[in-house]
């Protein structure tokens, strides 16, 4: 008999600021009761950044376009995606030491096991980041 794989949690959010709430909530309770002391919150920390990211640099109009998320586990890991409409693609930077921003993507590197960004076929762009099991 076949293995039958996990059919992906996704969530759209509006491009505005009351989404990185919701989409952080969204994804910690989807989470399995047993796996959220060890994951839960480097994964909602994951989710605040990306979602911020994703309205900061990708989202154009607040009230048209949308946050995408997708979880699901695979390989050992939990993947989490968030996408967005825009075509930038987002680089991580040395920030200034007395700046208040621009150490969304330096986090990222830090609590994943593995991280990239991808264009989405017909618009947009993806980050990816997976989170080993505790």
């Amino acid at each position: 008999m076949l293995d039958i794989p996990h059919v992906p949690d996704l969530w759209r959010f509006p491009a505005r600021p009351t989404s990185v709430r919701r989409a952080r909530r969204a994804v910690a309770e989807s989470l399995p009761q047993e796996l959220r002391p060890g994951l839960g919150g480097e994964l909602a920390l994951l989710t605040s950044e990306l979602v911020t990211n994703a309205l900061l640099h990708g989202a154009c109009r607040e009230d048209e376009d949308l946050i995408e998320l997708v979880l699901w586990p695979a390989d050992g890991h939990y993947w989490l995606a968030v996408s967005d409409p825009g075509t930038g693609k987002p680089l991580q930077t040395d920030p200034d030491t007395d700046g208040e921003s621009g150490r969304g993507l330096l986090l990222v590197d830090h609590l994943a096991a593995a991280w990239t960004v991808r264009t989405r076929p017909t618009r947009g762009t993806s980050v990816i980041a997976g989170l080993p099991f505790p």
